[in-house]
């Protein structure tokens, strides 16, 4: 059972150690790299040994960080994971399971947070880990520098959909302008995250629409792209992470579902959710987890097999909410 800490005591522990190893979530995103990345070089700036370590590679697009990957060069004496909410998110490569079962602390803002390191520090009202981040390092006597600063903005806008999320708060806003202040380009940064497709990016979202089907009086929208289909467009998997957004972006739906193959077979699906109904919620059931609006969770088995699943927990979810809704107008 993890032991639930303050801020204070993650400072205290990451300043009375060395030899760090920083371990990121498979399919990394924006939020997990930059925040690693962030980390990282502030315990760099401190004089400390430290690295970062994904089961799967860093995508080109965040290249820009120059993040120092751990190459086995020291032995780690004091394991952090960011941005990661359960231990089945680690992954199977790079032999990150040598050291996933071993977490002394994680940093993170998911609410469905499992517990499984021994401290653990988590604020739900973060909209990205990088937010709490932004606060934490400059605790450490660290300054935020342009270089840390434009890691941190990556997690921060990457997570909020450049700010358009509804876990978007004052306090992210906050976040940004401060990591404004401190030199991160974003201009640079937003057209290179939000702006900039590439062909294959393209290609992928063109077969995402194609496969599109709604369900339950189109209040639930699907959208799907099995392996074979993306490594035929040839993208990487963090180009893909902003499909999620597009089943709900469409008027009524309430539900949104991307459903994305996995090399082995099994289906990553993203939840996106409207104002009646909680994406965390529908993810749980099935071994997931996340947030309010937006969750994920993975799936075995084939396509149908996992469009079954998670649509039988969808139904039952928009019927949650239309009995709360008729229950308030009674």
């Amino acid at each position: 059972m993890t032991q639930n800490v303050d801020r204070e005591t993650v400072v205290s522990r990451l300043l009375g150690t060395d030899d760090i190893l920083i371990l990121c979530h498979k399919n990394p995103d924006g939020d997990t790299i930059g925040s690693s990345a962030a980390l990282c070089k502030a315990l760099q700036h401190l004089g400390k040994t430290t690295a970062v370590l994904c089961s799967d590679p860093i995508p080109a697009m965040y290249d820009y960080m120059q993040i120092t990957v751990y190459d086995g060069s020291f032995t780690p004496a004091f394991v952090v994971a960011v941005d990661v909410a359960g231990i089945q998110l680690f992954g199977d490569h790079n032999n990150i399971q040598d050291y996933a079962e071993h977490v002394d602390l994680c940093i993170d803002h998911h609410g469905s947070n499992s517990g499984y390191a021994y401290e653990t520090l988590v604020d739900d009202h973060a909209a990205a880990a990088a937010e709490l981040l932004t606060e934490l390092i400059p605790q450490m006597g660290v300054e935020l520098t342009p270089e840390i600063a434009a890691c941190l903005y990556t997690g921060v806008a990457t997570d909020t959909g450049c700010f358009r999320f509804t876990n978007t708060t004052a306090n992210t806003h906050l976040a940004a302008a401060k990591l404004i202040e401190a030199g991160a380009d974003v201009e640079k940064l937003n057209e290179r995250l939000f702006e900039c497709r590439s062909h294959a990016r393209i290609q992928a979202e063109k077969m995402a629409l194609e496969s599109l089907e709604f369900y339950y009086e189109d209040r639930c929208a699907l959208i799907c792209l099995t392996w074979d289909q993306i490594q035929a467009a040839g993208v990487a998997g963090a180009e893909l992470e902003d499909l999620t957004s597009i089943p709900r972006s469409i008027e009524g739906v309430e539900v949104g579902l991307t459903l994305r193959q996995q090399k082995d077979g099994s289906y990553k699906i993203s939840v996106r959710t409207g104002h009646d109904t909680n994406a965390c919620n529908i993810a749980r059931r099935l071994g997931g987890g996340g947030h309010p609006r937006a969750a994920g969770c993975e799936i075995s088995g084939n396509l149908d097999n996992a469009k079954h699943a998670i649509l039988e927990e969808v139904k039952k979810e928009l019927d949650r909410a239309e009995a709360e809704k008729n229950s308030l107008e009674q």
